[in-house]
């Protein structure tokens, strides 16, 4: 069961307390595109870009680093199953010596071009189907954060509150950044309704709006079953494959300001 943490006190949400927005990017392939890379990059503080397992190639990779150094965005690596077919959101069983060796390798490859773009890959957030089994799998948990270690033993890694990732990384001595979703639903434990599931995906530009504000500035969501959870989170994701992203990333961005909350890039 995931370890929901407790609800963010006042003091710690939205009284001064910056909020990152990061968005999943560079998800194109070859001649084919997905993300509004360029115009995202206007908007958010921290760039998740896909280092080539489940999309992305190295020219995307490139491209995109250099467009987020050239506006003070911070680079993530997005680390994922090696699954372009399904776009790494399909379960995989990979051993884990096997899948801390392709964490590292796609980390590395990343920081290449971030270098080359007078920056730095400042984290690690894992896509997709990894996502969602580190939040409960210890073994597979355990062998990203080995991954990560065999990369950069400094990097922060970004990902569900409560999650066995986070209690990992924590217990190796790497940062941990909390994340939630405006635009996904959340069961009453704190984890994600699975994407396979009706309502899974929140599609009303203003409930995710509004959804964002209350988590920035509250911790709080309600839950698909109607309850209120606690969400701590120090970073909110925008999807970026979402119709309409731009626009819905501008309008969240626009609202948290103007609720007082400051919204600035975690690392």
């Amino acid at each position: 069961m995931l370890r929901t943490p407790p609800a963010a006190s006042p003091d710690t949400v939205g009284q001064g307390v910056p909020v990152d927005l990061n968005a999943d990017l560079g998800e194109g392939f070859g001649r084919w595109t997905l993300t509004d890379d360029e115009q995202l990059l206007s908007v958010v503080t921290s760039a998740n870009v896909a280092c080539g397992f489940h999309a992305g190639d190295a020219a995307t990779m490139r491209r995109v680093c250099e467009l987020a150094a050239e506006r003070g965005v911070r680079i993530g690596a997005q680390v994922s199953y090696r699954d372009l077919a399904g776009f790494g959101r399909r379960s995989m069983d990979v051993p884990a010596a096997e899948l801390a060796a392709e964490v590292a390798y796609q980390i590395g490859a990343l920081e290449v071009f971030a270098r080359a773009a007078g920056a730095r890959v400042a984290y690690v957030k894992p896509h997709g189907a990894l996502y969602n089994r580190v939040v409960r799998d210890e073994e597979q948990a355990a062998a990203v954060v080995e991954g990560v270690l065999l990369a950069d033993r400094t990097l922060p890694v970004l990902g569900l509150p409560g999650s066995r990732l986070h209690e990992a990384a924590t217990a190796a001595g790497l940062p941990v950044v909390p994340e939630a979703f405006g635009d996904r639903a959340y069961r009453a434990d704190g984890s994600l309704l699975p994407r396979g599931e009706p309502g899974a995906v929140v599609s009303d530009p203003e409930a995710v709006v509004e959804r964002s504000v209350a988590m920035a500035r509250f911790g709080v969501v309600t839950a698909h079953c109607g309850s209120s959870v606690a969400v701590r989170a120090r970073s909110l994701c925008l999807h970026g494959d979402t119709p309409g992203a731009v626009d819905l990333a501008r309008r969240v961005r626009e609202r948290l300001e103007a609720s007082g909350v400051r919204v600035e890039a975690f690392a």
